[in-house]
C-alpha cells in the first residue's frame, strides 16, 4: 500500500474516530441540561427549608413528671400573618440562563444557575409595591467548565460586571391577596441590568404564599445585543442570539 493511501486511510479513520467521540459525548456522556424551571421547582423551593430538631437536657427530661396534670393551661396560637410587609430572598432561590446551542448541527440546550442570590419584597395588601433582586454572576455554573469559562471571561465579563440586578419600577397588582397555598398570576415591570446595561422589562409571574413563606416563579426573555452582550457562539458551539433568564426567588420575612 502506498503512503499516500495509508495517509488518506489514516485521516479518515481518526475523523471516524474523532465524530464517534463526539456523538458519544452528546448522547451518553454529557450531562442534559436542568429542565426548564416550573410550578414545580417553586413548591419544591417553598418547602425546602426544615426546622431543626429540638433536643431536651438530660438534666431537664428526668424531672419533668411520666404523668402530665390533668389541666394544662395554654396559650392560643397567634393568627397567622397576612403577607403585608417585608421579606428577604431566601437561600432557596435559584437564578439562572438557558439557551439554544448548535453542537455539530445537533440542537440542545445549555443552562447554567445559582443561589447566590440577595433581595427583598416590599406587600401591602394585593400589590407588591417594591422588589429587587441581586446575582453574583461569577457564582453561575452549567454542566460545562468551557461554557462557564466562555459564559463568566469575554460573553458576560464578570471581573468588570460583577453582579446582575433587576428593580421593580411599578406595582404589581395581584388583584387578590393569596390564600395559604394559592398561587396567583400577574405581570411585573421593572429595570433589568446586564453587563452594565440597564433596560425596562415586562414578564409574568407566578406568586404563592405557603408555609410562612412567599415563592416567586418567572422568565425573562433576553436579546443578548440590547444588552451588549457579545455573540455566545464559538469554534465548538453556534448559540441562538437570545437566551432566557429563569428564576425562582423564596422570600422569608425580614
Amino acid at each position: 500500500m502506498s503512503t499516500s493511501r495509508k495517509l488518506i486511510y489514516g485521516a479518515v479513520a481518526l475523523v471516524v474516530v474523532v465524530v464517534g467521540a463526539f456523538l458519544l459525548w452528546i448522547f451518553v456522556l454529557r450531562d442534559d441540561a436542568p429542565t426548564a424551571l416550573d410550578s414545580g421547582d417553586l413548591d419544591a423551593a417553598l418547602s425546602s427549608t426544615t426546622v431543626a430538631a429540638v433536643t431536651v437536657p438530660e438534666s431537664i427530661s428526668e424531672s419533668v413528671p411520666e404523668t402530665a396534670p390533668e389541666t394544662v393551661a395554654t396559650t392560643p396560637a397567634p393568627a397567622a400573618a397576612g403577607p403585608d410587609g417585608a421579606w428577604s430572598a431566601a437561600a432557596d432561590s435559584t437564578l439562572g440562563y438557558r439557551v439554544q446551542e448548535v453542537l455539530g448541527g445537533i440542537d440542545v440546550e445549555g443552562a447554567g444557575r445559582t443561589s447566590d442570590v440577595t433581595g427583598s419584597l416590599t406587600i401591602a395588601g394585593n400589590q407588591a409595591t417594591a422588589a429587587e433582586f441581586t446575582v453574583q454572576m461569577a457564582s453561575i455554573t452549567s454542566d460545562s467548565d468551557r461554557r462557564d469559562g466562555q459564559f463568566r471571561g469575554r460573553i458576560m465579563s464578570v471581573d468588570q460586571f460583577p453582579t446582575a440586578t433587576f428593580v421593580l419600577t411599578a406595582p404589581i397588582d395581584f388583584g387578590a391577596v393569596p390564600a395559604e397555598g394559592e398561587s396567583l398570576t400577574a405581570t411585573a415591570t421593572g429595570d433589568l441590568t446586564l453587563r452594565g446595561v440597564t433596560r425596562s422589562v415586562t414578564f409574568d409571574v407566578e406568586a404563592k404564599l405557603e408555609g410562612g413563606r412567599i415563592g416567586v416563579l418567572g422568565s425573562i426573555p433576553i436579546l443578548f445585543s440590547d444588552y451588549s452582550i457579545p455573540d455566545p457562539s464559538n469554534g465548538f458551539a453556534v448559540v441562538k442570539d437570545n437566551g432566557l433568564l429563569e428564576f425562582v426567588l423564596v422570600f422569608d420575612r425580614a
